[in-house]
């Protein structure tokens, strides 16, 4: 028997999973993907614990003004923020640079 937190959980990773290399969402934008009354909230604790699967593009969802809010989850002081700039995402005082333009829409695609 599946726990629905485990399956909303999914979901979540589902979208993650299709965010394109070098482009970032938002909490708020995969909540909405998803047709749920869910919350961003609910979106980040799910990101939060997907550090424990390495497949999941964590580093690629921000809050809705760019923001890496989630930076403390992950290992190493700036280890999000170098995970995007690998990927030629600009970063200024924890904020992505030009957020609307590497900004991507989820889909509902599954």
């Amino acid at each position: 028997m599946t726990n629905s937190s485990d399956n909303f959980f999914s979901r979540v990773y589902g979208i993650a999973l299709q965010i394109p290399y070098g482009r970032v969402t938002s909490y708020g934008a995969i909540a909405k993907a998803l047709g749920t009354a869910r919350s961003a909230r609910m979106v980040g604790w799910a990101m939060n614990a997907a550090h424990y699967n390495e497949e999941v593009p964590a580093h690629r969802v921000v809050n809705k003004k760019g923001f890496l809010t989630g930076k403390h989850h992950f290992d190493g002081t700036n280890l999000m923020q170098q995970l995007l700039e690998n990927e030629g995402i600009k970063v200024v005082n924890n904020q992505i640079v030009d957020f609307e333009k590497h900004f991507w829409e989820p889909g509902i695609q599954f």
